[in-house]
């Protein structure tokens, strides 16, 4: 069951973003580094990945997974994946990234990271990589995994038209689901919890 949560937008509308904007904010996080409450976890990555557009105004990358997939298929996403062996959350993160969308790891800058969080569908223990580029290199599906690969501007999250909070009671317990309706496509779960942690931040820093 569901219904919707009075969780207000999470930064005002029409307010200017940008990269170094971002930069500034994730570089004074303390990280919460949370442990998952279920068994059978996994450690993952994904890249967080912003670049101002010609007009100086920021916009995430995003990828749509392929409908094929057995977990979050059809999903809007971060490019990411399972950490392997010995590598590090960034490593991983960068080596999804040119994988999924053919990403050069030399091109970018790497900030931070927000916030640790845990999925109980896929089983994943998510590390958030935030990091910049310095254009919104074109880019292209490069994996079966991927269907679309997209540059979001950040204003569009930020509409009040876009942002709603539903309320879900589910068999773990009750949780606040964030969902932004693009024009075309719909950003929600993991993707959107990450993504409101970050506006949030970006909304206090502004006060």
């Amino acid at each position: 069951m569901w219904t919707l949560a009075d969780v207000p937008l999470p930064l005002a509308p029409s307010l200017h973003i940008t990269t170094d904007a971002i930069a500034q904010v994730v570089g004074d996080i303390d990280v919460r580094r949370v442990e998952a409450d279920f068994s059978g976890v996994r450690p993952s990555a994904v890249l967080v990945l912003f670049a101002d557009d010609d007009n100086g105004d920021a916009g995430v990358l995003l990828t749509r997974r392929s409908t094929a997939l057995r977990n979050h298929s059809g999903e809007m996403s971060f490019p990411g994946g399972r950490i392997d062996g010995d590598e590090t959350p960034i490593e991983a993160a960068l080596r999804e990234a040119y994988e999924e969308v053919g990403l050069d790891p030399a091109s970018v800058e790497i900030i931070g990271e927000l916030n640790h969080l845990a999925t109980v569908v896929s089983r994943s223990h998510i590390v958030p990589i935030v990091a910049r580029t310095q254009s919104q290199v074109a880019l292209a599906p490069a994996s079966h995994e991927v269907e679309r690969v997209l540059w979001v501007p950040l204003a569009e999250f930020i509409r009040t038209d876009t942002y709603r909070a539903e309320r879900w009671t589910v068999p773990w317990g009750e949780r606040v689901l964030y969902f932004y309706e693009l024009d075309d496509e719909t950003v929600w779960g993991a993707t959107a919890h990450v993504l409101t942690d970050l506006l949030k931040r970006l909304s206090r820093a502004r006060h």
